[in-house]
């Protein structure tokens, strides 16, 4: 990645706006996520400056770095085996659905590993029932001595 793209990330971070509901801090049901504000005496949507600011053309991310993740890749999402064949390592990213089982998924992140691609939702995998038995070889092993 290069030095402009870094440059163009750290922008886009820099200039991220949280855009909160209006009304959000005055009623427990209510939560921050945006809304858009609809009632005919409401401050927001007057855009007063003090009742917070509303998702405007101004805020976007530059055209480069749209739509990439803050890690400089492009995200691919990927629910099988054959999805991950012919992705690009240098520019582009794993992420491996939620829908996918923990068996596939243990194939899936060494099939990336093998590819050279990042997978960014690792899971750690549970050593299976091979690897406990090599350990329980080690401990007598040791027992042993």
């Amino acid at each position: 990645m290069d030095q402009e793209t870094k440059r163009l990330i750290r922008v886009r971070a820099a200039k991220r706006a949280r855009f909160k509901r209006a009304g959000f801090g005055t009623k427990k049901q209510l939560s921050e996520s945006w809304r858009r504000p609809r009632g005919l005496h409401n401050k927001q949507r007057m855009h007063k400056k003090a009742k917070g600011a509303h998702p405007s053309p101004g805020y976007g991310s530059p055209v480069a770095v749209r739509g990439l993740h803050p890690s400089g890749y492009q995200d691919i999402l990927v629910h099988n085996l054959q999805e991950l064949e012919g992705l690009e390592p240098e520019t582009q990213a794993v992420r491996i659905a939620g829908a996918v089982g923990m068996k596939k998924r243990e194939l899936m992140q060494a099939r990336a590993a093998e590819l050279g691609l990042r997978v960014l939702n690792p899971k750690e995998t549970a050593p299976g029932p091979a690897a406990a038995v090599d350990q329980d070889e080690e401990d007598e092993e040791v027992a042993d001595e």
